[in-house]
């Protein structure tokens, strides 16, 4: 467990590339994608930079690829408007389209030789005749509307070539001569752009590439020979090999006969996190890192939430005809996955949902679990076993006073518990709620407990990795004998109930609610709630007393710990100075000097702010202490989610389905199929939808606050690494 489930081991590296292998190696690094460069001329504006000529050269090709770039639908067609203007304005208006356009348009325009008449003043004015292609909406109406600043007249041009051709027939006859000519150069031109438009996405990505390539060059030194690019490099440890044969790669493909050299750095500086991931694993990794990027080396609690978040979100929404609905769109996605892919669409409704189709499957998968258990299929119980209650008495109860009620201490009445799950006969009976209230709550406390101690244990193998013996001595041992001591004991006297007192002894069972509250306030005089078992006081007293106990261990005993250890720690430096000829006055002097001839003086702070630590460890012990209640009853959510959702799906049966199975109208079939049909609707949008994002919400509060919490610090930064899939992805719509 100590490498196990830990973000990958980092390393800064320093890079050694000659001038004319630096781009290919850069390439070849970014098609590796496992190198985060630095940069190393911070202080340098991005207009003074080496390599900035050839990033602009890239940006304006890129703009140009721009206009014919591939979309969903294998090419966007060019659009256009035409018209006149005056001709003095030729100039002026050209500047402005480019301007407001940022160069997107093309314009061509030619002078009428003829004056033509103002029908407003009747004079003869000179006018251009102009045609502007564009792409897209915007541009559409940004052009119009200069053209209306302009005071430019727009005229109706057809689209398709033929109206244009049945236009030109009908102009002026000295075109014809020229029609063949035309004719013959729109062929040539056409054969171009088809030529070209078959390498054209080929030369966007080789443009972007390019792009980065420079942008990631000019965050590297470069010696005094001008022959050498330095670059420092944050890059996993186990992937060095591959980096190395990357630069190799690299250098081979310039024509270089200077290798290039990678050097593992010494540094203080803390690393970034990096996690490794697949398609199934990133969508659960995400969720963790939404809460907040783990520290470095930090337990990655991405694999465990793999089984807890999907197991909690079906505990709120099990259903097993809910699960199976929701099982059969994940499966969906997960099987078209590649065409899907391949079809990338605008709708971030659905590329969220289909980011997370495993999730999904996976929540699918647990609520058929949770509904079997429940046994609650569209809010019905099915009876697969036969019922352990007496069914003759249960119909003659149901004759006479149509109420059911299921009481277990009547004789003859009850055979024995239900093989598997809930019992059906307990869908029919007016005390349902009242059994399923008391099993759902005590599960979800139960459920609860064990959430938190599991995250609490998790943090003892954080302190063993980082060998911070103090936080697990005065830090792990008080806090999970704490809990275990209040909580866990909880658990324990619900398993002995349960076992303890059978169907028939039941209802005089005391309450463990007012017996836990009992035992918290040493009130042992309450004669309407009977021990549970002998001995129990002495016990609880016990319970309590340690639990009490860790709190000045976290309290007070770690604080005084922390500042005998940065005494003892001076006073080991201090000694240490003077071995090596410093003075007894060592403290008041500078850090500088102390820095200059002790090599572990960086440990040494010169004053230990005793009141911050204090007020620090007060408020994470109180907090913890607080917590503790506060997120058990936060785990009662799982049973106030469950029975909501079990109530609505009962809801919607009676007040929908039920209206249509038992109705004796001669609409027949086409009546019960309009029924079917908005029961089914509802049944997506409510019970599936706005219940499942409930469902999950509250998965997502209990991971982040009541689990990640007892473990997880979460202030890192993540790695980024140089790749240029992660450029290129998702970029052709732009």
């Amino acid at each position: 467990m100590g490498e196990l489930f830990r973000s990958e081991e980092m390393t800064l590296a320093q890079l050694f590339l000659q001038s004319e292998a630096a781009y290919c190696c850069v390439s070849e690094l970014g098609e590796l994608g496992m190198v985060q460069f630095r940069d190393l001329n911070p202080d340098v504006n991005v207009f003074q930079r080496k390599f900035v000529n050839e990033v602009r050269r890239c940006e304006e090709m890129d703009r140009k690829l721009k206009i014919c770039q591939p979309t969903q639908s294998h090419w966007l067609s060019l659009r256009f408007v035409a018209g006149v203007i005056s001709r003095e304005r030729i100039p002026t208006f050209e500047r402005m389209l480019w301007r407001v356009c940022r160069g997107n348009v093309f314009l061509r325009q030619a002078e009428i030789e003829d004056p033509l008449e103002d029908p407003a003043t009747g004079d003869q004015v000179h006018k251009s005749v102009f045609i502007i292609f564009f792409q897209g909406d915007q541009l559409k109406n940004r052009v119009k509307k200069i053209c209306e600043g302009f005071r430019a007249s727009l005229y109706p041009c057809p689209e398709t070539p033929q109206e244009r051709k049945e236009m030109a027939a009908g102009v002026n006859t000295r075109i014809d001569d020229l029609q063949m000519v035309l004719n013959q150069t729109e062929d040539h031109r056409q054969r171009v752009l088809q030529a070209a438009a078959k390498t054209m996405r080929v030369w966007f990505i080789k443009v972007r590439k390019m792009k980065a390539i420079y942008h990631t060059l000019n965050l590297c030194n470069i010696d005094v020979t001008q022959k050498c690019l330095i670059a420092e490099v944050w890059c996993p440890v186990s992937d060095l090999d591959s980096i190395q044969f990357a630069l190799r790669r690299g250098t081979e493909r310039s024509g270089s006969t200077v290798p290039s050299i990678l050097n593992r750095m010494t540094t203080k500086q803390t690393p970034p996190t990096f996690n490794k991931t697949n398609k199934f694993t990133s969508g659960f990794q995400n969720i963790v890192d939404a809460y907040g990027i783990g520290n470095y080396r930090e337990i990655n609690p991405a694999p465990y939430t793999i089984i807890t978040f999907p197991f909690l979100f079906a505990v709120m929404f099990g259903d097993m005809g809910h699960g199976v609905l929701m099982t059969c769109a994940a499966l969906y996605l997960v099987i078209r996955e590649s065409r899907i892919l391949s079809q990338k669409t605008d709708n971030e409704m659905f590329n969220m949902v289909f980011a997370g189709r495993y999730i999904i499957l996976l929540m699918g998968i647990f609520s058929v679990y949770t509904g079997v258990i429940y046994n609650d299929c569209f809010s019905k119980s099915l009876n697969m076993f036969g019922s352990g209650w007496s069914v003759r008495p249960m119909f003659e109860t149901l004759n006479e006073n149509k109420v059911l009620q299921l009481d277990p201490a009547v004789p003859g009445v009850f055979n024995g518990p239900y093989p598997l799950g809930i019992d059906p006969i307990w869908n029919i009976a007016t005390n349902k709620l009242t059994f399923l209230n008391s099993f759902k709550m005590k599960m979800s406390v139960i459920l609860g407990v064990i959430h938190m101690m599991f995250g609490v244990s998790l943090s003892l193998f954080n302190h063993l990795y980082f060998k911070k013996p103090l936080n697990i001595f005065l830090g792990f041992i008080p806090e999970i004998v704490f809990m275990a001591s209040l909580f866990g004991y909880l658990i324990i006297l619900v398993f002995y109930k349960w076992t303890a007192y059978d169907a028939f002894t039941s209802k005089d069972a005391p309450s463990l609610l007012i017996a836990f509250i009992n035992m918290c306030l040493f009130n042992y005089g309450d004669v309407t709630n009977k021990p549970l078992y002998r001995g129990q006081m002495g016990i609880q007293i016990v319970l309590v007393l340690i639990a009490l106990a860790c709190v000045p261990c976290m309290l007070i005993v770690k604080t005084m710990v922390l500042r005998r250890q940065h005494l003892w720690k001076n006073r080991h430096l201090v000694s240490s100075g003077m071995a090596v000829g410093l003075s007894v006055d060592v403290v008041p002097i500078k850090r500088a000097l102390i820095l200059e001839y002790i090599p572990d003086a960086h440990l040494l702070s010169l004053q230990f702010d005793f009141g911050d630590v204090a007020v620090h460890q007060a408020i994470h012990t109180i907090e913890y202490c607080l917590g503790c209640i506060s997120n058990t009853a936060s785990y009662l959510r799982l049973w106030a989610l469950s029975l909501a959702h079990a109530q609505l799906s009962e809801v919607l049966w009676t007040m929908v389905m039920h209206l249509g199975l038992s109705s004796r109208s001669g609409g027949g079939f086409f009546g019960l199929s309009i029924i079917f049909a908005a029961f089914a609707m509802l049944t997506v949008c409510i019970l599936l939808i706005m219940e499942g994002l409930s469902a999950f919400l509250h998965a997502l509060r209990l991971h982040w606050v009541e689990f990640q919490n007892k473990f997880y610090t979460g202030q890192g930064f993540k790695f980024v690494p140089f790749s240029f899939e992660s450029i290129l992805e998702g970029r052709f719509d732009e």
